[in-house]
């Protein structure tokens, strides 16, 4: 597998000195940053990597390459979540529900948020948490305030990952897809799983996590891959 050139780097509310920092350097034309309806696919997807990752001056902030291979490697658990099932799983024993909707896919588990503060409200639309839609919010105000910056290049990139997802092409590379063994533990490559990179926390099961060398932490978050049942 191909290594990445850095280390990666989850999302921190920014300091009042970063921010008053961005609004100083605002002097020619706003970046004009926009997103998909949040009830469309591609809108609804593009917020779920835009919420998963550090901004600058937030905690776990390394680099805007960093963050956008962040974004990447969530959407691809998204997509082996729904497409790439390996032999001896079910998607309902990955993915707590069988669909080839994404939507449905990210607000699939009963009683609490499949992906916390994504969900489907009471007639059924998706819909994020009033947590969530600050911020965003207030990333798209600083980006919009100035010239392009990289606030403006990772909001915008995030829209462009889930716009060219829906529209099927492809996004490459994965980091994960050629592992197969970590340490001694056979497994199926690509990652299913990730989770806030903090302490022990595991989802459990035949998950495996993948190590540092191999890049299994991205954007503040850990990426977990499964045992292989057939070797």
């Amino acid at each position: 597998m191909n290594a990445r050139a850095r280390r990666l780097s989850v999302l921190r509310p920014c300091s009042l000195v970063l921010l008053l920092a961005v609004l100083a350097g605002a002097c020619v034309d706003a970046a004009g940053v926009t997103l998909s309806p949040p009830r469309s696919e591609q809108g609804y997807v593009a917020r779920l990597l835009i919420n998963e990752v550090p901004f600058p001056g937030e905690r776990g902030w390394e680099s805007e390459e960093d963050s956008k291979d962040a974004m990447r490697q969530i959407l691809l658990v998204l997509d082996a979540r729904l497409h790439q099932i390996p032999h001896g799983y079910t998607q309902r024993q990955i993915a707590m529900v069988q669909t080839d909707d994404m939507i449905t896919l990210m607000t699939a588990e009963e009683g609490q948020d499949q992906i916390e503060g994504f969900y489907r409200n009471s007639a059924g639309y998706p819909a994020t948490t009033r947590r969530v839609q600050s911020r965003i919010d207030y990333l798209m105000n600083i980006a919009n305030e100035g010239p392009p910056g990289t606030f403006a290049r990772l909001l915008s990139h995030a829209q462009s990952l889930a716009t060219a997802y829906f529209a099927r092409q492809r996004t490459a590379p994965d980091f994960f897809i050629s592992l197969d063994y970590i340490g001694h533990i056979p497994v199926t490559g690509r990652a299913y799983s990730w989770m806030t990179d903090v302490g022990q926390f595991h989802p459990g099961g035949r998950y495996v996590k993948i190590p540092d060398h191999v890049y299994g932490s991205l954007g503040g978050n850990r990426f977990f891959t499964l045992k292989d049942l057939t070797r």
